[in-house]
């Protein structure tokens, strides 16, 4: 069947060949605890994530490059993913944390949907938000928590940066979108949020006015939102082609951008210090976790 499942529309059988995203089947490339997301997501008991391999954008910066530009992983079944959302649970994690899913979507809801019955921990889906509104119709009721980038306003810097002109336009839609399906924010007695829309800005290097732009959307949007405002850009990888890249985030341009949610007047959200901006806290990504977390998951749907 050939795929169109996301804005990029390959049209390409992808069991034949790989579309913009790299990949094939379902590849998944880390599950494991993670410590580092939202207070409200990572909290003390850890978020729960399953990494999949690959992705429909093709940023510059990408700073997950090991996975998502050179995909690796362990290609699994629908009902092995099942499994693997019920392990991460008996785990005692406090979310099921899904990264990077959008060239997944179609599966990972037809695994959600064996799953979701026996699930008594919130579903949270972290994308870059490059997602058509059909893939995410499917995932009505389904996911609990949408966790959803904002990385552009300008249609050059993502042209530039990541490969499409039309980001802004398909992204915003997509957030509106996830709002609608979950329209409060709903936090448990522990401070985790179990409902809800947070979405992510990534503040670049000489990229503030952009990352303003990007603000005032959301402060005209939806003022109570939850936004994450992120400083851990660092370089990832040399880039010849845009040299602003290659340095870390100066503090005075994070600090101009933290005082402009402010001043848009939003006010629900997390800011960074900038010292996050280390590979420290990058995961590690491993096939061996997904192996391990396949072995020792309850098998009630796999074999």
């Amino acid at each position: 069947m050939k795929c169109n499942l996301c804005p990029r529309n390959c049209n390409v059988d992808r069991t034949v060949r790989q579309g913009v995203c790299r990949t094939d089947g379902i590849v998944v490339s880390r599950v494991a605890r993670h410590d580092w997301e939202e207070p409200c997501i990572s909290g003390d008991g850890g978020s729960g994530t399953v990494f999949f391999a690959g992705c429909n954008l093709h940023c510059r910066f990408c700073q997950n490059y090991d996975i998502s530009v050179v995909p690796h992983g362990v290609n699994v079944t629908v009902e092995e993913l099942s499994d693997i959302f019920l392990y991460v649970q008996d785990m005692g994690w406090k979310n099921i944390n899904l990264v990077t899913p959008t060239h997944f979507s179609d599966k990972i809801a037809q695994a959600l949907r064996l799953a979701k019955p026996y699930l008594s921990i919130p579903v949270v889906y972290n994308t870059s938000a490059y997602e058509k509104l059909s893939a995410l119709n499917e995932l009505n009721g389904l996911v609990d928590v949408y966790m959803p980038d904002l990385k552009f306003c300008s249609e050059e810097v993502s042209a530039q940066l990541a490969g499409v002109s039309d980001y802004f336009e398909v992204a915003t839609a997509a957030i509106t979108e996830m709002r609608r399906q979950q329209s409060k924010d709903v936090f448990d007695s522990q401070g985790y949020m179990t409902k809800g829309v947070i979405i992510r800005h990534l503040v670049l290097p000489s990229f503030v006015e952009d990352s303003k732009l990007v603000l005032d959307w959301i402060a005209h949007f939806d003022k109570s939102i939850y936004v994450s405002l992120m400083s851990q850009y660092f370089p990832a990888r040399q880039d010849d082609m845009f040299p602003q890249l290659n340095r870390r985030l100066h503090k005075h341009e994070y600090e101009s951008v933290r005082q402009y949610f402010f001043n848009v007047g939003l006010s629900n959200g997390f800011s960074q210090d900038v010292a996050s901006a280390t590979v420290d806290y990058l995961p590690e990504f491993s096939d061996e976790t997904v192996v391990y977390a396949l072995k020792n998951s309850p098998h009630r749907f796999s074999k």
